[in-house]
């Protein structure tokens, strides 16, 4: 441990922590100073001025990012019928009903993101305390309650990534790796930028983006100017 806290010393030695600094600035520095023996993942928080326990003020979605994130996700779709052939053929990696449901049930957990026609929620809705706490649910406001299981699988599959605001109005979402160009990642970033900015609820009051921080999986935080996009 302490050999990894020298590491993370040393690196935020390298950033300004009285600095705002512009996108691409703050992304050169991450990939700088980065110290993973992996591939990292690059990430952005949101800390927004939000009342998550007001019903208006839940911010929740998903996204295609268009470079991707640098990982493949493994999909599960629960449908039954021509929907079921239709998820196989996009390439999802688990296509069932009653059976998948149970194979749940009996503590399989081995995919990323789970789709669900909407005649299935009802069976799917017994998996509540198995995928809620882990934010594997099917949800209408991700897209992965639908008809259209074509469209959600290949969204999956081509960088979809969800996010949601927590309990202190925080959004964590990754943005690619650190092996990333710094375009791409910028791209990726500006892409998620504007979703969360669209997203600011009518009700919100005063500054929307109280702050905004991207670093790597075990790097520090730099702060960004979220006005500079």
């Amino acid at each position: 441990m302490a050999k990894k806290a020298k590491k993370y010393l040393e690196a935020s030695k390298q950033v300004d922590a009285t600095k705002t600094y512009t996108p691409e600035e703050a992304v050169d520095l991450v990939k700088k100073i980065d110290f993973a023996k992996f591939d990292a993942t690059v990430e952005v928080a949101y800390n927004l001025n939000i009342d998550v326990k007001q019903a208006d003020q839940q911010i929740r979605g998903a996204v295609v990012l268009p470079n991707g994130t640098g990982k493949t996700q493994k999909v599960i779709v629960f449908a039954e019928g021509p929907q079921a052939q239709q998820a196989k053929d996009a390439g999802a990696d688990e296509v069932g009903g009653d059976d998948l449901v149970q194979k749940i049930q009996d503590g399989w957990l081995d995919f990323d993101v789970a789709v669900a026609t909407p005649p299935m929620m009802a069976k799917v809705g017994r998996l509540g305390r198995v995928l809620g706490p882990k934010g594997l649910m099917p949800n209408p406001k991700t897209g992965t309650v639908t008809m259209d299981v074509t469209k959600a699988v290949n969204d999956v599959k081509a960088g979809q990534v969800a996010y949601r605001a927590d309990k202190a109005g925080i959004v964590h979402a990754p943005i690619g790796k650190v092996s990333f160009d710094t375009a791409k990642l910028l791209e990726n970033f500006k892409t998620m930028n504007d979703v969360i900015t669209r997203a600011r609820p009518a009700s919100a009051k005063g500054q929307y983006i109280k702050s905004l921080t991207v670093t790597s999986t075990f790097g520090p935080g730099v702060t960004v100017d979220s006005n500079a996009f």
